[in-house]
C-alpha cells in the first residue's frame, strides 16, 4: 500500500507545508467532535447496563476515530489517477464483499439482517465500502464513455448492468437504505455526466416504480410505510421507535434539556446511539443545536460539491465526478437519516455520517474526506493528470490557496 504513495507529493508534503482545504477539514472535524460527544451521552445508559462501563462505546468510538484519521491520511497521499486506474479492481472487490457477507458463517446477522462480516473485536459493513467503490468506478466510466453516455441509450444503460446486480445483493441482506443511497448517487452522477433530460426522467420514473414494487413485495416494508404516516396508531408496536423519537424532539424544545440529561436514551428509544442519535441530540441541545448540526451537514456537502466544480473547471473530470458522487452519498444519508428521525420517512437502518456510532461508516466517511481534500489540492495545484510526471520541483511549487 505504501509503495503507491511514497513517490508523490500530497497536501501533507509540499512546498507550502500542510496545504489543505482547511474550511472542509474544519467542518468535518466539527461533526466528528460533535459525534463523539453525542455518542458518549446517548450510549452511556446502554453501555453501563451491557458492560458495566458507561464510557464503553465512547472508547470504542475513539478507536474508530483513530482508524478513520489514518484512513484519511492514506487516501490523501494517493494520487487521484491511481484511484482511477484501480476502478475496475475496486468494483470486483465490492461484489466480492457483498457476496461474502451473505455466506453463512462469515456474514453476521443482527436484527434479522446479514450486513456485517464479523471479526474478533469489530465488524465490517461491506455496503459502506461498496458504495464508495461504485462511485469511483462510475466516475471512471463517465470519463471513458463521456460521449456515449451523452448521446446514446446504450451508454446510458451500461452502468446499470453493474448497478442492478449490486443493488440485488444489497437487497438480499436486506439493506434497502444503502440501495437507495447508492442508486441515488449513481443517478446524480449520470445526470451531471451529461445524460439527457428525457432519459434521466425515464430513469426516475423506473426508479420510483421499482421502489413501489419493492415496498409491496415485503410485508414489513409496507407495514413501515403505513406506520410512519400515523405512528401513534400503534405507538407500542410498529410505531414505537418513531413515537419515542418524536417525544425526544418534543422534550428538547428550543434550547434542549441539557447535555447528558436525555430521558429517551434510558432504554425508551432503541438504537439511541446509532440510527437515532439525532433524536437524542435534539432532546439535549434543542432546536438551536439541531439547526446548527444541520448547518454543518449542509456546509460540508456543499463544500464537497464545490470541490467537484473546481476539479471540473481544472478539466480533471474523473476527480470531479468522484467528488460529486461522494457528496451525493453524504447528502442521501443525511436526508434519509434525519427524515426518519423526524418522521418524514419510513424507519430505515441507516447511519448518520460522522455522528452515528458505527466503525465502518465512520472510517469510510473519514476516507472520503481524504479523497475530497486530495481532489481539491490536485485541482488547485494542477497536479491531477495521469500524464504529469512528479519531480522534486513539485514539492517546492508555490500555489494560490485563495478559495
Amino acid at each position: 500500500m505504501f509503495g503507491i504513495i511514497k513517490p508523490y507529493p500530497s497536501p501533507l508534503i509540499s512546498g507550502r507545508g500542510i496545504d489543505l482545504d482547511f474550511a472542509m477539514l474544519a467542518g468535518c472535524l466539527a461533526l466528528l467532535g460533535l459525534g463523539l460527544v453525542m455518542i458518549t451521552s446517548a450510549s452511556s445508559e446502554v453501555a453501563a447496563a451491557q458492560s458495566g462501563n458507561p464510557l464503553y462505546h465512547m472508547f470504542r468510538h475513539l478507536v474508530y476515530v483513530a482508524i478513520g484519521v489514518f484512513a484519511c491520511i492514506v487516501t490523501m497521499m494517493v494520487p487521484i489517477a491511481t484511484w482511477q486506474k484501480m476502478g475496475f479492481t475496486m468494483l470486483v472487490g465490492a461484489f466480492g464483499l457483498l457476496v461474502l457477507v451473505l455466506v453463512p458463517g462469515i456474514g453476521r446477522e443482527v436484527n434479522g439482517s446479514m450486513r456485517w462480516i464479523g471479526f474478533s473485536f469489530f465488524n465490517v459493513q461491506p455496503s459502506e465500502i461498496a458504495k464508495v467503490f461504485v462511485v469511483i468506478y462510475l466516475a471512471g466510466y463517465l470519463v471513458r464513455r463521456q460521449q456515449e453516455v451523452r448521446e446514446s441509450w446504450m451508454g446510458f444503460f451500461k452502468p446499470f448492468i453493474v448497478l442492478l446486480p449490486m443493488a440485488g445483493l444489497l437487497l438480499m441482506e436486506p439493506d434497502f437504505g444503502a440501495t437507495v443511497v447508492m442508486m441515488g448517487a449513481a443517478a446524480a452522477m449520470l445526470f451531471l455526466g451529461g445524460v439527457g433530460l428525457f432519459r434521466f426522467s425515464l430513469m426516475v420514473v423506473l426508479a420510483v416504480g421499482a421502489v413501489f414494487v419493492l415496498v409491496q413485495a415485503q410485508p414489513y416494508r409496507m407495514a413501515r410505510l403505513i406506520t410512519f404516516t400515523d405512528p401513534w396508531s400503534d405507538q407500542f408496536g410498529s410505531g414505537y421507535q418513531l413515537t419515542q423519537a418524536l417525544i425526544a424532539f418534543g422534550r428538547g424544545e428550543w434550547l434542549g434539556v441539557g447535555l447528558g440529561n436525555s430521558v429517551q436514551k434510558q432504554f425508551y428509544l432503541p438504537e439511541a446511539h446509532t440510527d437515532f442519535v439525532f433524536s437524542v441530540l435534539a432532546e439535549e441541545l434543542g432546536v438551536i443545536g439541531s439547526l446548527v448540526t444541520v448547518a454543518l451537514f449542509v456546509f460540508v456537502t456543499v463544500r464537497a460539491l464545490y470541490i467537484g466544480l473546481w476539479a471540473e473547471k481544472a478539466k480533471q473530470y474523473f476527480a470531479a465526478y468522484m467528488a460529486f458522487g461522494l457528496a451525493f452519498l453524504w447528502i442521501g444519508q443525511f436526508l434519509i437519516n434525519i427524515g426518519v428521525n423526524v418522521g418524514l420517512l419510513p424507519t430505515k437502518g441507516l447511519t448518520l455520517p460522522f455522528l452515528s456510532y458505527g466503525g465502518s461508516s465512520l472510517v469510510i466517511c473519514c476516507a472520503c474526506v481524504g479523497l475530497l481534500l486530495r481532489i481539491e489540492w490536485e485541482s488547485r495545484t494542477h497536479l491531477g493528470s495521469e500524464e504529469h510526471e512528479f519531480d522534486e520541483s513539485d514539492f517546492a511549487e508555490e500555489t494560490n490557496h485563495g478559495r
